[in-house]
């Protein structure tokens, strides 16, 4: 009905109809993203030593256009575009930019990589950009139908990407777990989402959440699960998580890294988007249930990762616990709660990709991702060694590192809340996760020279001829330096997290909703 409403009043003024049906200024930063897109297919047709000369910079315009128009955007006044099914506000801006940072990165650590495997470099770029297009999209979607449209270019993309090395048995048995689940996974969404529209007669998520505050039914509460379970789907939550470690250690590591930050990021947006905006009559069931997968996520995740032998599966599982971390700003449901999260995936954007930036390097010189061969590796490789260890001090919440800091303001925000049993969890699961993490640190540096693993010992130097930069180190030096000094500057970050949830309709709605039943001061 609000829909119905909203366009009647717009046919009145046809200047008011054309600004609410065409304002694609909304979505530009996703039109460079396209356009990067078609121009890697183009130039891949023209040859693999074209694709292999022209991808990289196609990308880098593409990618970096569209973060200065993100932020350009930043603070500007929030339209719905598409008649409402998307909205550019600070939220959707600061996630989209997440994604953004993430592709680019991802596809920096990913030439030298194709290069070795053979790989076809346009084809692989536009794969990832697809993808990146998705995931910028439902960040800001605020229909079911632009939800399901987003969700899926991402979805298909990702099973494209997680099975690209055809010649490898793993990948494609990871392409296919994945591709299963996944599809199972946008079967129950859909019928989730049939549910809402029977229920409201609308498609658009404020229309929903109006619908359901008046006529809060039983089969609202069963669309949430089914919402609910697709979410954490997304985001790898327990135990919806049994996907993540094979299509991680199957997947080729670029890819790993860009669903591990880029596809998550995007996950989480679109809990919020739906739980906020649609379900805030049930506040208290949603986050309840949240509560339970945040402690089962940062349990499991974390203790399972202790008995990993494979690097590749101990990041799945930490990201799994990291996952259990972000919840608790999620569950909290307060300002600091839902900043605290937005700055966490900022910080985890450096400290995981540069990790994985030092597994490629070590991959692409061993072909090897199993833990015991980094012993001794701080004979033949200080960067890697240094890289690596800091961004796993930091995934593990060590100061002064930005992942400490990360940690301390969910942590704060969810004792701030009442929020002690997921705080607690969080503390002594970080624990837990420091061992395995100290554990990676002190194999390649306490080693006795005689203890160095073969592959160490016969460690070669690889020259990449054909791509002259050595973008791969560039993207791991730029990875480790922000999460050495983001600890400085956590401050002016949760400022800056703070802007985006304070620029945000819904989320301010659904605080002042709060506070008017009690729940918030």
């Amino acid at each position: 009905m609000a829909e119905l409403l909203l366009t009647t009043q717009a046919m009145s003024n046809p200047e008011d109809l054309l600004s609410l049906s065409l304002n694609a200024q909304a979505i530009l930063p996703e039109g460079f993203v396209l356009l990067a897109l078609i121009g890697t297919l183009l130039v891949d047709l023209a040859g693999e030593e074209t694709s292999k000369r022209w991808s990289p910079p196609i990308c880098y315009a593409g990618l970096g256009s569209s973060l200065i128009v993100l932020a350009s955007q930043w603070n500007s006044i929030v339209e719905s575009s598409f008649l409402g099914a998307f909205v550019g506000d600070n939220f959707s801006i600061a996630f989209r930019a997440v994604v953004a940072l993430s592709t680019l990165i991802s596809l920096l650590i990913s030439w030298e990589y194709a290069e070795q495997n053979g790989s076809p470099i346009g084809e692989y770029a536009a794969i990832l950009l697809a993808a990146t297009l998705g995931a910028m999209l439902l960040c800001g979607s605020s229909d079911l139908i632009s939800v399901f449209i987003s969700l899926e270019t991402l979805s298909v993309a990702s099973y494209l990407l997680s099975g690209y090395l055809k010649s490898d048995a793993r990948s494609s048995e990871a392409a296919l777990k994945y591709l299963l689940v996944g599809s199972a996974a946008a079967a129950v969404f859909l019928y989730g989402a049939s549910l809402l529209y029977g229920l409201s007669g609308s498609t658009n998520l404020t229309s929903i959440g109006i619908a359901l505050q008046i006529s809060p039914t039983p089969l609202a509460a069963l669309a949430l699960v089914f919402i609910l379970a697709t979410v954490a789907f997304k985001i790898a939550a327990v135990p919806f998580h049994q996907w993540t470690p094979d299509v991680y250690e199957g997947s080729p590591t670029p890819v790993v890294a860009f669903l591990s930050v880029g596809s998550k990021a995007a996950g989480f947006a679109l809990a919020i988007r739906l739980l906020v905006g649609c379900f805030s009559a049930f506040d208290m069931q949603w986050k309840l249930l949240f509560t339970v997968l945040a402690v089962l996520s940062m349990t499991l995740g974390n203790v399972v990762a202790l008995a990993q032998t494979s690097m590749k599966r101990m990041l799945a599982y930490s990201s799994i616990g990291q996952a259990g971390f972000v919840m608790i700003g999620l569950v909290c449901g307060t300002e600091e709660g839902y900043a605290a999260m937005i700055l966490y995936m900022a910080a985890y954007l450096f400290m995981n990709l540069g990790a994985f930036a030092c597994i490629i390097l070590f991959t692409l010189r061993t072909g090897s991702d199993k833990i015991a061969d980094y012993a001794g590796l701080y004979q033949k490789d200080p960067l890697i060694t240094l890289g690596l260890s800091l961004c796993l001090l930091s995934l593990g919440g060590i100061p002064p590192m930005l992942g400490f800091f990360g940690k301390i303001y969910l942590f704060f925000a969810g004792w701030s809340d009442g929020e002690y049993l997921l705080v607690i969890v969080g503390l002594v699961t970080s624990v837990i996760s420091i061992y395995y993490y100290i554990s990676v640190i002190k194999m390649m540096v306490v080693k006795e020279p005689q203890e160095a693993s073969e592959l160490v010992r016969s460690y070669p130097a690889i020259q990449f001829k054909s791509l002259g930069i050595p973008t791969l180190k560039f993207a791991l030096l730029t990875c480790v330096f922000a999460t050495a000094i983001g600890g400085i500057l956590s401050n002016p970050l949760f400022q800056w997290a703070n802007s985006a949830v304070a620029g945000t309709p819904i989320l301010q709605d659904a605080l002042a909703q709060a506070a008017n039943k009690g729940v918030i001061g």
